[in-house]
């Protein structure tokens, strides 16, 4: 595994505009998930840009079936790009956003949704919650603690837990773990672009539609 890492790390050096710092120290940022994956064996990374948390994962985790989301499509390129050279067999990428494809047939299908820093908790809560199975679990990483976790409920998600999560690239680093309790509703994730426009708040904010 650690062979394949460096090869990506020096694949993320090589393409430009995927990565503001391709180190070590930021691809093993992704690695802080992996004692919360114990019997998980489907993850997708939501907004995975350079691959990160996804890719790591899959390569520290071969029998962890992982699908990497991202609209950009030089990002989505990239990850391509990696998959191939890297011959990374438990990858897939899926290039749109996750707005559209959380109505398809990924929605609630992993037992994981994961992401780094993609956003405020309730707009990455809207974006990735409805690709969890019941019983599954949002894991964000994330620099710190984050207030009003009140939106992830009408997503169909327990109570957010702030679990720390150090690491050499974020010494203050968390995960906010979100079990899925309950089915998303059909409306969300709204329209693309309006989650990150109007955020949830703990009562209403789906009567926009979807």
């Amino acid at each position: 595994m650690d062979s394949k890492l460096t090869a990506y790390i020096r694949l993320l050096a090589a393409w430009p505009g995927v990565a503001s710092r391709p180190d070590r120290a930021l691809v093993e940022d992704s690695l802080v998930l992996l004692p919360h994956l114990d019997g998980v064996r489907s993850l997708i990374d939501v907004g995975s840009g350079g691959g990160m948390p996804g890719l790591p994962l899959a390569l520290a985790r071969p029998d962890l079936a992982v699908t990497l989301l991202e609209a950009e499509h030089n990002k989505a390129a990239f990850l391509i790009h990696c998959v191939a050279t890297l011959e990374v067999v438990n990858v897939r990428v899926v290039s749109e956003r996750a707005e559209t494809v959380a109505h398809t047939s990924l929605r609630e299908s992993f037992e994981v949704a994961a992401c780094r820093a993609l956003a405020a908790l309730p707009v990455l809560a809207e974006l990735c919650l409805p690709f969890v199975r019941i019983g599954g679990r949002l894991l964000a990483l994330k620099s710190g603690p984050e207030p009003d976790g009140g939106a992830v409920g009408l997503l169909g998600g327990g109570p957010v837990t702030v679990l720390p999560a150090a690491s050499a690239a974020r010494s203050g680093g968390v995960i906010l773990a979100v079990s899925k309790l309950r089915p998303t509703p059909d409306s969300f994730p709204r329209r693309p672009g309006l989650p990150n426009r109007r955020p949830l708040h703990a009562r209403g904010g789906g009567e926009d539609g979807a």
